[in-house]
């Protein structure tokens, strides 16, 4: 993406989701204090549960924008706080994925490159995949 080209609409991790990943880092160290009686491994369990939750948080506050759309075509995070560009005509198909488990239906969205396939939840878009499937439909060129 050219530094001069400003994305149409961008869609990003939503502040309360680093927040909460935070706060289960604190509960879980918390609860290693309190539960763990000294004892080594159950204190590195815990130590490497809560560098994974403070690790993943990190990459939300870092690199936010999951998806970006402009004229170029579709700007995906990739890696840990990388982005890539798929220019439209590499992009075969945009689909929203359901299925139900546990009683609930999870939504994905599927961005379909031929060599890679990008998928985006809710809360790593900020918004319902249908309404974003339906906003890059509408901004790819016809």
């Amino acid at each position: 993406m050219d530094a001069e080209a400003s994305p149409v609409r961008q869609w990003r991790v939503p502040s309360g989701v680093p927040l909460a990943k935070l706060i289960g880092a604190v509960v879980l160290v918390a609860l290693g204090l309190l539960l763990a009686d000294g004892d080594p491994v159950q204190l590195t369990l815990i130590a490497l549960a809560v560098a994974g939750l403070a690790v993943w948080a990190l990459r939300d506050l870092l690199a936010p924008v999951r998806l970006a759309v402009d004229p170029a075509g579709v700007v995906v995070a990739q890696g840990f706080a990388g982005r890539r560009l798929l220019p439209w005509p590499a992009i075969e198909r945009i689909t929203v994925d359901r299925r139900p488990r546990l009683g609930l239906t999870s939504e994905l969205l599927e961005i379909d490159a031929g060599e890679s396939l990008h998928l985006f939840g809710r809360y790593d878009l900020g918004a319902a995949p249908d309404e974003v499937a339906e906003a890059l439909r509408v901004a790819r060129p016809a």
